[in-house]
């Protein structure tokens, strides 16, 4: 398996949106396909975000001592993001997301990002070790000409 790159971050209002980015751009030089970019990124930003918004919580004010760390990793048949960080405890694979709404009127905003990373990804796994959070993120690698 190799390791494509990796990526450190503050939690922060601009984490989100850096990780993303830089996700792209290691797409772009892997040649991932369209397909293999997109659902990836829908994972990273559904996980970081939850990770950004509930995760460093108590340390509001806290400057430095939120870490978010990074790295894609592939071979022939996989393609790796794991995602460290620091904050608070959560495992969102023993999680069932929320059900679907019976109307448009009944719908409510969020609680389905589980499900959407669920249909896209062929694994998540996560564990907690010492104080650091790891989710790793499995999908299957792609090609133009035979998806996966």
């Amino acid at each position: 398996m190799q390791t494509l790159a990796s990526l450190t971050l503050t939690p922060g209002p601009d984490a989100v949106t850096q990780a993303l980015g830089w996700l792209e751009t290691v797409g772009e030089q892997a040649r991932w396909p369209t397909r293999t970019t997109f659902k990836l990124s829908l994972c990273l930003d559904e996980a970081l975000s939850n990770i950004v918004m509930y995760g460093f919580k108590h340390a509001a004010g806290d400057s430095g001592t939120g870490v978010i760390r990074l790295a894609v990793h592939q071979d022939a048949q996989h393609v790796l993001l794991d995602l460290y960080d620091n904050g608070v405890p959560y495992d969102p694979t023993q999680q069932m997301p929320r059900d679907l709404d019976s109307s448009i009127e009944d719908a409510e905003i969020g609680g389905h990002g589980l499900r959407l990373m669920r249909h896209y990804l062929l694994d998540i796994q996560y564990q907690h070790t010492g104080a650091e959070n790891h989710l790793r993120m499995t999908a299957a690698s792609e090609t133009e000409a035979g998806r996966a």
